[in-house]
């Protein structure tokens, strides 16, 4: 095997195959893995694919939800139950501010400030340290307002004592994992599929 050879092979992924740069890059990426094995163990003097270059791989844009689906999404939720009211206050929190699932399930209770109009947002999550204060937008305070009165006392009937802002039905605090239940099915009623939770955030993201 010379590198001419491979050369010619990455020609013909490229042109007569029309393989996707991914689907190259990861081809290459295997043929050098095997041929610094054979090195290592001595099969052979020398690297034939030592300077062989991988394509470059575009980096693709997020997809993203349409204004109308979004809205589908927010259409879905039964603001008649507790469940449905502690829904739209986290859904109203996350599409203004930007913050991550994991940050919007670890809020507490008082870090939620109505005067202000603000919600701390403490980076427990592991990925920062860093405290932020989030601006929060009429619409937004008066649909968190909303289920802390009305909604959050009946959730947490059996915690009374329990700080997280939000509650599942057992009255302990949601994990990420019920968040993406419940926006799943409210996604499978408003006809998304295979909504993620990159997708979630980029498409609230580009609301603001």
């Amino acid at each position: 095997v010379t590198s001419e050879l491979l050369a010619g092979y990455l020609l013909e992924m490229r042109e007569a195959q029309a393989y996707r740069p991914t689907t190259i890059a990861r081809k290459i990426a295997a043929i050098k893995a095997f041929f610094r094995f054979l090195r290592s163990q001595e099969y052979i003097a020398s690297d034939p694919v030592e300077k062989l270059e991988s394509p470059r791989v575009p980096k693709e844009l997020p997809t993203v939800l349409s204004a109308e689906q979004v809205s589908s999404l927010f259409r879905q939720v039964d603001i008649a139950t507790p469940g449905g009211q502690r829904d739209r206050a986290m859904l109203h929190m996350l599409s203004t501010t930007g913050m991550r699932v994991t940050e919007l399930v670890s809020l507490n209770l008082g870090d939620f400030d109505v005067k202000q109009a603000t919600v701390v947002c403490p980076g427990r999550n592991g990925r920062s340290k860093r405290e932020r204060i989030l601006p929060l937008p009429p619409l937004a305070v008066e649909a968190i307002v909303h289920y802390v009165e009305k909604a959050r006392p009946h959730l947490m009937a059996r915690h009374p004592e329990q700080e997280a802002l939000f509650l599942n039905h057992h009255g302990e605090r949601l994990t990420r994992q019920g968040f993406w239940l419940i926006i799943k099915g409210y996604a499978r009623q408003a006809g998304i599929t295979n909504i993620t939770p990159h997708m979630l955030r980029h498409s609230f993201a580009m609301m603001m």
